[in-house]
């Protein structure tokens, strides 16, 4: 097995996408809903309600920023899309142009024709009922149906998109861009210093708060990227047969992802994962033992789903390993972060008004 090559990509423009992703998802990444919908209401009505229709649909365009040339930053994504013909705008920052998937190869089926028919809005219902067992906004018949009609009219859509990022851009990322900036980048060579005693898989582990992932790191090269908003998570897409790129949460624990809040959000986290009595019995099992969501619904007699809840809340605390091998994920917990609770807590306490 060839040895993994580990580089290094930087931008604020992969923050553009990410930052407004997470505003619209602001539960799932522990941010304080109506914080974030007051964020959301800064954006013209006509170019908020695309994004809220659109946003859910799409993933965050890794593959197309990687090839812009530097700056990579906000106002060169925005330079970069007014070069590509409205009606290709989207297609091309999506890398649905050459996918081959099912669902790339309808979206420009409805985006050529200019319509869509019953068939295409099936085969989405079912897409989505499979990774949402209830039929919730926007995965709804009516919500797809809206996602549809937006592909059905390709230029419109890739006018109107481009408006709602400038306009996202005005009302709140513009000032946003320079507070991460700086971070981004001290936190990227606080990576590169960290690679230098560690493997990919190691690094990947370290800088994702505990996961092991071999397929991602042994079979491609990989370029890690540092990124604020989405901390400790991690998203990654292919740049073609021999990388992978890869967005690690790189916000300090001390931080706040909210604008003048003292209050740090890893900190916060943590408290509230280990406030909970079920939580602290998954830790427990889970320090002598590693085990699938199953393993730990059977051993705690809870419903998956109520598994599901929790190890969400226990990850985004980056309280647990994800060990992903195959089509198996275990868990296991992840001692070390009980060592940077206890020093988040006593730097925060120690702090100067």
């Amino acid at each position: 097995m060839k040895s993994t090559n580990v580089s290094w990509d930087y931008g604020t423009a992969y923050e553009l996408f990410v930052s407004l992703m997470v505003l619209h998802e602001a539960e799932e990444y522990g941010i304080r809903a109506g914080w974030a919908a007051g964020v959301r209401s800064r954006i013209p009505a006509t170019e908020r309600r695309l994004l809220e229709e659109m946003l859910p649909f799409m993933e965050i365009p890794i593959t197309w920023i990687y090839t812009l040339p530097e700056p990579k930053d906000s106002i060169a994504v925005q330079w970069a899309m007014r070069q590509i013909p409205a009606e290709e705008r989207m297609l091309k920052i999506l890398n649905y142009e050459t996918n081959e998937s099912e669902w790339c190869q309808i979206i420009r089926k409805v985006a050529q024709n200019g319509t869509w028919d019953s068939k295409d809005l099936n085969f989405f219902v079912e897409t989505f009922k499979k990774k949402h067992k209830k039929a919730k906004e926007p995965y709804t018949r009516e919500g797809i149906t809206k996602f549809l009609d937006w592909w059905s009219r390709p230029a419109e859509f890739g006018d109107m998109f481009l408006s709602a990022l400038q306009a996202y851009h005005q009302a709140f990322f513009e000032e946003e861009e320079k507070r991460i900036g700086p971070i981004l980048k001290q936190q990227l060579e606080n990576a590169k210093e960290l690679s230098k005693t560690k493997n990919a898989k190691e690094l990947l582990a370290e800088l994702s708060q505990g996961v092991s992932y071999d397929e991602l790191v042994e079979t491609k090269d990989v370029v890690f990227i540092p990124a604020y908003w989405i901390t400790p998570m991690i998203m990654f897409q292919a740049a073609g047969e021999s990388k992978n790129l890869v967005l690690f949460g790189a916000r300090p624990s001390t931080m706040s992802v909210i604008p003048g809040e003292v209050i740090p959000d890893g900190l916060v986290r943590t408290l509230k994962a280990l406030a909970d009595p079920t939580r602290l019995k998954i830790l427990h099992d889970l320090a002598h033992n590693e085990l699938t969501l199953s393993e730990i619904a059977r051993r705690l007699h809870l419903r998956a789903p109520t598994v599901t809840h929790h190890m969400n809340d226990l990850r985004m605390a980056g309280l647990v390993h994800k060990i992903i091998q195959g089509q198996e994920t275990r868990y296991r917990t992840r001692r070390e972060s009980f060592d940077t609770m206890c020093k988040d807590m006593n730097d925060f306490l120690d702090k100067s008004n």
